[in-house]
């Protein structure tokens, strides 16, 4: 099942939903369940993609628009209208690939900031779609990275708390006017 949930895949001039930064404490505390999906959930879903669309983002979770909820959106293919973006609600990870991959990853919540995180190279997530509806699905390569770096937000971790090397991740988060305080090395 797809999301039904239509939105253009491209910026809007005022983007619905203000983004939150590296050392914002919303992006800190773990996101709470949804108890149920309604209208609202639906509406915050299409404000999110149309923020993350306008940032030019491929997946934001709602802490870094400042909203304490479990969802996350996600679209890798926004080249290609026809394919619908992912909603996941209440996402959780029941397996993952024992291989590993290094990737570069960026985040909207730390802009013009980029470094290598190792994460398993597939995964499987179960999770609700914008329907209430139980999924269960597998990803893997760009799209599992993407759900995997989101989720990260939804129990308050960041990338570059995942990063091995920090004496580059220093300087980078230096260079872009961040502090290494508000980084919180994951094991």
């Amino acid at each position: 099942m797809t999301a039904t949930i239509l939105v253009e895949k491209q910026k809007v001039d005022r983007p619905p939903l203000e983004l939150h930064y590296l050392g914002d404490k919303v992006l800190r505390q773990p996101a709470k369940r949804i108890a149920k999906v309604d209208d609202s959930i639906r509406k915050l879903a299409k404000e999110m993609l149309q923020t993350m669309y306008s940032a030019n983002g491929i997946g934001l979770a709602a802490p870094q628009v400042g909203i304490n909820k479990q969802l996350l959106v996600v679209d890798c293919e926004q080249d290609k209208p026809d394919e619908p973006p992912l909603i996941m609600i209440n996402p959780q990870i029941t397996r993952t690939s024992e291989e590993l991959c290094v990737v570069e990853e960026g985040c909207l919540s730390v802009p013009n900031v980029y470094m290598d995180v190792t994460r398993p190279r597939a995964i499987e997530v179960t999770y609700k779609d914008e329907h209430g509806r139980p999924q269960k699905r597998l990803f893997a390569e760009l799209t599992a990275r993407v759900i995997q770096h989101e989720m990260d937000h939804l129990n308050g971790v960041m990338f570059v708390d995942r990063v091995d090397n920090p004496l580059a991740l220093a300087e980078s988060l230096k260079k872009e006017g961040f502090s290494m305080q508000a980084v919180k090395p994951v094991a």
